[in-house]
């Protein structure tokens, strides 16, 4: 091919930008002639993408933050179709945020654009009706995940598992003293991570319990070191202000952002449930899995659950890989027995460690590239 291709692209948030601005890289280097169009952030903007609207317009989670928002949102998806449809480009790319990219899929699909959708919403564990609508908006499924590929396939959606660009960028073997020495950490003492999530919500319901359960280690543990990446300034003011009221005397080190550095410095972690999860399978740690939403929200949602884990190492691995505990199991006692037998056995320790390898092997299949081959392919075919 040696035309100019015009490629619609769209992420939501910075996890979109992320996988965005690889793909982008990865379609520059395959074809020398592209412009991109859509909307992105700071990555996908350095690799040439012109954003119609700053992408923090679109980050909205949760089941009422996006009700207050909808009559922006709806305005903004409306000036994208009505864009695209009168300046159509080769191929459409929604990435993620599917609730908002799917719609505008369905529209350029049904004027006959040729339309790609990357990373794979959670329509195998629930909401599985959605793939018919799936069905309708794209041309293509890009999955991040091998587990992902068969349910598509059942219900004939066009879909390719081009595997997880961190586990491309991660080491099979994590540096555990470089990373301690980076942080500052003292290299004596064993190191326990806590991540309560990035957002002001989940910090709030998780953090105390994660505080509570770091204290009671402490008392078990005198040399242990308490580690929390905290994930942007608000998130720091917001976790400074509980240690302040409720635990003045806890001897934790707070550090901004450097999440993947202190997880690798780490011997077991705490953590919210989410991509992060993905991250300390790929650096091989010892962790706990902990999600806790709104008593209604999770009312809600875990009728709807068709899988019986919520913690991706656990979906990866097809088993009870992890320890999981959701809602009122997130306590500090329960918390602390399972970092007890975690921390303790030696041998689940090295029995995980092999596991974890062998996910990040099936894992690793150069993603950016192969996303990008897939959807030039798609193009030539559909041309």
């Amino acid at each position: 091919m040696s035309k100019t291709l015009r490629i619609g692209i769209l992420a939501g948030e910075s996890s979109g930008d992320i996988l965005g601005a690889g793909l982008m890289q990865a379609l520059k280097s395959q074809h020398s002639d592209i412009s991109f169009e859509g909307i992105g952030g700071p990555l996908m903007e350095g690799q040439g993408l012109q954003s119609m609207v700053p992408m923090e317009r679109l980050s909205v989670m949760g089941l009422i933050e996006p009700l207050k928002r909808l009559p922006e949102l709806l305005k903004i998806r409306k000036t994208l179709i009505k864009y695209f449809l009168n300046h159509q480009p080769d191929v459409f790319i929604g990435i993620d945020s599917p609730d908002f990219n799917l719609n505008i899929e369905r529209q350029l699909k049904q004027a006959g654009i040729t339309t790609v959708h990357y990373v794979s919403p959670s329509v195998w564990a629930w909401r599985s009706k959605r793939i018919h609508k799936i069905a309708r908006s794209v041309d293509l499924m890009l999955t991040l995940f091998p587990f992902e590929e068969p349910f598509y396939k059942e219900h004939k959606v066009a879909v390719c598992c081009v595997g997880h660009p961190l586990a491309d960028l991660i080491p099979l073997e994590v540096d555990k003293v470089s990373a301690i020495s980076d942080l500052g950490l003292n290299q004596v003492g064993p190191i326990l991570a806590l991540l309560p999530g990035s957002r002001g919500g989940e910090v709030g319901r998780l953090a105390p319990a994660f505080l509570e359960c770091a204290s009671l280690c402490l008392q078990h543990w005198p040399q242990l070191q308490i580690v929390i990446p905290c994930a942007n300034a608000a998130r720091k003011v917001q976790i400074e202000a509980l240690l302040n009221e409720k635990f003045p005397t806890l001897k934790v080190t707070l550090i901004d952002g450097r999440s993947r550095e202190v997880m690798a410095a780490a011997g077991a972690l705490l953590i919210a449930s989410g991509t992060a999860t993905l991250e300390a399978l790929l650096l091989k740690k010892p962790m706990l899995v902990c999600y806790k939403m709104s008593a209604v929200s999770y009312a809600l949602i875990s009728r709807m659950l068709k899988v019986p884990y919520f913690s991706l190492p656990n979906l990866l691995a097809g088993k009870k890989l992890v320890e999981e505990r959701v809602q009122k199991e997130v306590n500090a006692p329960a918390l602390f027995h399972s970092l007890q037998k975690l921390l303790e056995d030696k041998n689940k320790q090295e029995q995980l460690n092999l596991e974890y390898l062998q996910i990040h092997q099936s894992l690793r299949k150069n993603a950016n590239a192969r996303a990008a081959e897939a959807v030039l392919s798609l193009i030539t075919h559909e041309k």
